[in-house]
């Protein structure tokens, strides 16, 4: 993996990027793709920009082998619910790091995207300038977050807990996860991941495992919940 850009910036804030720097841009509303563009391109001029409108052209994106240096990632986009797709791209591609660029500003959202792996939140409520500062942040190696945003404090334990065991699903199984969220059966999961269904039956039942849930509607509401700032409890 090639340097992730911990070099010194250049003139007025840019980051010493190569012709090789690549960034996703993963937004499905082509202004806000058009307005993170900019921002890239006042930071690292350099950087290949690859867009995407929709989940699925991220991950095969990140799976055609293409070294990428970072993912401004949208929480809602097609194909993912939640923090779905967050915890996917750190499941499978922990090396690269991942902000967060989303119109939902609940602070305990975006302390719980750090908490999931994100190396930063960008609020789409954000002027350019805050866009670039947040993107040379993270690509000289640190983080960014909303100066407002309190990430000392302990979270409640029960909230705490189900993040760990979020956290704690595999690639495939934050997928399967996912899917159930679309509402999908096993047959047809099967048919979407090319596995047979016994296969997801037994993803399907880790997953309950690891949640500390007993059906499989329980661990939709679970994760639904979280993704949305509510109570974890379940019923």
């Amino acid at each position: 993996m090639r340097d992730r850009l911990t070099g010194s910036t250049l003139g007025e804030g840019r980051v010493s990027a190569s012709p090789h720097t690549r960034i996703i841009i993963a937004d499905d509303h082509p202004l806000v793709r058009g307005a993170l563009r900019t921002a890239v391109a006042g930071v690292a001029p350099d950087a290949e920009l690859l867009e995407a409108g929709a989940f699925e052209e991220v991950t095969e994106r990140l799976g055609k082998g293409a070294e990428v240096d970072l993912v401004l990632l949208d929480l809602s986009m097609p194909g993912v619910q939640g923090f779905s797709g967050l915890m996917y791209l750190r499941a499978q591609h922990p090396e690269v790091p991942v902000v967060v660029v989303s119109g939902n500003e609940d602070r305990g959202v975006i302390r719980r995207c750090i908490e999931f792996g994100a190396s930063g939140f960008i609020p789409k409520s954000v002027d350019v300038d805050t866009m670039r500062t947040a993107i040379r942040d993270v690509l000289d190696g640190g983080t960014f977050t909303p100066a407002d945003v309190d990430l000392t404090s302990p979270i409640d334990r029960e909230t705490g807990d189900l993040v760990k065991r979020l956290g704690s699903l595999t690639p495939q199984q934050v997928r399967v996860l996912m899917m159930l969220s679309e509402g999908l059966l096993n047959k047809q999961i099967a048919y979407e991941l090319g596995v047979s269904e016994a296969t997801v039956k037994a993803h399907v039942s880790a997953i309950l495992q690891k949640l500390g849930v007993e059906s499989r509607t329980q661990a939709v509401i679970a994760a639904s919940k979280i993704a949305a700032g509510q109570p974890v409890a379940v019923e």
